[in-house]
């Protein structure tokens, strides 16, 4: 970097510049944090700065220039020092994170070299500002480099870096390209790499950068199809067991499970899901006794690389679960840290007539029928009756409101929706560890009660919980096109696909990319995406929605009225007054653009 150089201001003034490289820093959810506790997390977030962040900023020759709460501003001399140094941080406060230091936090870290301001201590000026914009486009766990400081830093340090694409961001005047940093041993949590065009299923998928695994189906050999729910349901907790391993790429349920019931070619499986593992195998069940089975497979050469079987009564099934899972990552990723294995270890209830329910109102759910969301809500009830802290029980019954909300089922004045709302404050009360609660409770809040907010900070939680769970990016897409995040929403959607690329409801996510490049304006990208959303599932009222809008500014007004003689068949809101109260977007422009665009396909007042 040059040596500091003297200029003056518009008003005669000397001032001082110089070229820097500056790091922002902030803690994700930190608000939600304090307002849980309060002195709690302040306790840990000053033993966090003293004893990690503070001395690795130190040993980079990184100064610090000022802390405004959780946040923080450094100056370094050398693009390379910060982003060592934001790294090391990133990596050292996993295992602080496992040790159980205070509440769990994660930062978040933007890099840009340009030039600075300096004003006594201070530092100003556009080269600061792109920083934190750059740290607010970061994702909860990674490291994120402009540009410039890409460029500065290319081919000089033993990182990878993914290219996000170019990004406008708040109150800069012009694109700004954005990378994201993860080292070589795969302790990065940096997102993929996303394209704005429209989709391809032709293209293979590449294998991630880390060791990735698919779980298959297990095959219950107990003899009774009504003992499916209980093996699909061992299968799934295995998954979710797996999935909090951020060292782990981890295909998602909807996807493994397209082959249930198939003779696999376990090659074709690997090729079609993009993983270099898969594991495979049975349960029997009989009386008050359980049989396990699984072997890993090498998917590329079909090589074995681990088989066992665990036998034990029912009461034990968690401690079968857990040897299960622990066997399985020893097996494909031996340098995992103790503590991480402890943390997969963890039970989401001791009671197994609670999990027994649980299983069979996932099942209803997703079914996707009035009557099976009537189920799952009966059934997650009954759960919660016998263990009031099972928070994934809590989130399938906030799901169940979300979807009647979504459908159509009931309005925004209905009862129904305080009941819902009683279910998503309970899932994030009892599931401070559990994904599937807290992003469940996020989308209620940020959906159907429009608090985009409050959505913002408990999925930034999930996903610094499990950054695994498709369905979890899939709500934090929509929280973000909610909050008119939109290019940030289409890496999110993307991701939610790449962990699920078989989804049978894969039409949830597709449509996303429908919303978002619809609020960018980019029509013609966007109408691939609502296509094939409704391919997928011809009654699904969003895909509808924005189909109906796309079509109407593309001016292909027949198509559009279409659209919306369906969605009047289905139930759905249909009239501009019904549609302003039952949209959740924040930014006026979008509610805007939606509101015209109904109006040009011929939407009533």
């Amino acid at each position: 970097m040059c040596q500091g150089q003297w200029g003056y201001n518009l008003a005669g003034e000397r001032i001082e510049r110089r070229l820097a490289a500056i790091m922002a820093a902030d803690i994700a959810g930190y608000s939600r944090l304090m307002g849980a506790d309060e002195v709690g997390t302040l306790k840990a977030l000053k033993a966090h700065r003293r004893e990690l962040v503070d001395p690795v900023i130190a040993s980079h020759h990184g100064r610090i220039v000022k802390t405004t709460g959780d946040g923080m501003l450094v100056e370094f001399a050398s693009a390379v020092d910060a982003v060592t140094c934001a790294v090391a941080v990133q990596q050292q406060m996993v295992g602080r994170n496992a040790e159980g230091c205070g509440p769990h936090m994660v930062f978040r870290i933007g890099i840009n070299v340009g030039d600075i301001i300096i004003d006594e201590d201070d530092i100003f000026g556009d080269g600061v500002n792109v920083a934190a914009r750059v740290e607010n486009e970061c994702v909860p766990g990674g490291v994120c480099l402009s540009g410039s400081a890409f460029e500065q830093v290319r081919g000089k340090t033993d990182f990878a870096f993914d290219d996000l694409g170019e990004r406008q961001l708040k109150n800069i005047d012009r694109p700004v390209r954005i990378y994201a940093a993860k080292s070589r041993d795969h302790l990065g949590t940096a997102a993929p790499v996303v394209s704005g065009s429209a989709p391809d299923a032709k293209k293979p998928l590449p294998l991630p950068d880390k060791p990735s695994i698919a779980v298959l189906p297990f095959q219950n050999m107990s003899g009774d199809p009504e003992q499916e729910y209980f093996t699909d349901g061992m299968v799934e907790d295995i998954i979710t067991a797996l999935s909090r391993f951020k060292s782990l790429f981890v295909i998602a349920r909807n996807s493994s499970f397209t082959y249930k019931g198939k003779a696999v070619d376990i090659k074709q499986v690997g090729r079609e899901l993009g993983v270099r593992y898969v594991l495979e195998g049975s349960v029997r069940k009989a009386g008050g006794k359980v049989r396990i089975t699984g072997q890993l497979i090498e998917a590329g050469t079909g090589a074995h690389l681990w088989a066992d079987r665990f036998d034990g009564a029912l009461d034990d099934i968690f401690e079968l679960q857990d040897k299960v899972t622990s066997s399985v990552v020893a097996a494909i990723a031996p340098r995992l840290e103790q503590a991480e294995i402890d943390r997969s270890e963890r039970k989401p209830t001791e009671s197994h007539d609670a999990l027994d329910l649980y299983y069979r109102a996932i099942r209803s759910y997703r079914g996707l029928t009035r009557q099976g969301n009537e189920d799952a809500l009966r059934l997650a009830r009954q759960a919660i009756s016998l263990d009031r802290n099972f928070a994934a029980a809590y989130g399938v019954a906030t799901a169940c409101y979300d979807q009647r909300h979504q459908e159509g089922w009931i309005k925004d004045d209905d009862p129904q929706i305080a009941e819902g709302k009683q279910y998503a404050v309970r899932s994030v009360e009892v599931g401070a560890d559990d994904t599937f609660a807290l992003s469940r409770a996020a989308h209620f809040f940020g959906r159907v009660l429009k608090d985009a907010g409050t959505a913002d900070a408990i999925v930034d939680q999930a996903l610094a919980v499990n950054p695994n769970l498709s369905e979890a990016w899939r709500l934090r897409g929509w929280i973000s096109v909610y909050l008119g995040r939109h290019e940030p929403a289409l890496e999110q959607f993307h991701r939610a696909m790449r962990l699920n690329p078989l989804d049978p409801q894969i039409n949830y996510s597709e449509t996303g990319p429908a919303a978002a490049n619809f609020f960018l304006r980019r029509f013609e990208i966007a109408l691939p995406w609502a296509t094939k959303s409704m391919a997928h599932n011809k009654n699904y009222a969003a895909s509808l929605r924005f189909a109906m809008v796309i079509y109407a500014m593309l001016g292909r007004i027949a198509d559009a009225q279409v659209m919306l003689a369906r969605l009047r068949e289905a139930g759905a809101p249909s009239t501009i007054s019904q549609l302003k109260k039952y949209l959740p977007y924040q930014r006026h422009e979008d509610v805007e653009l939606f509101i015209e665009a109904c109006r040009i396909a011929g939407v009533p007042e």
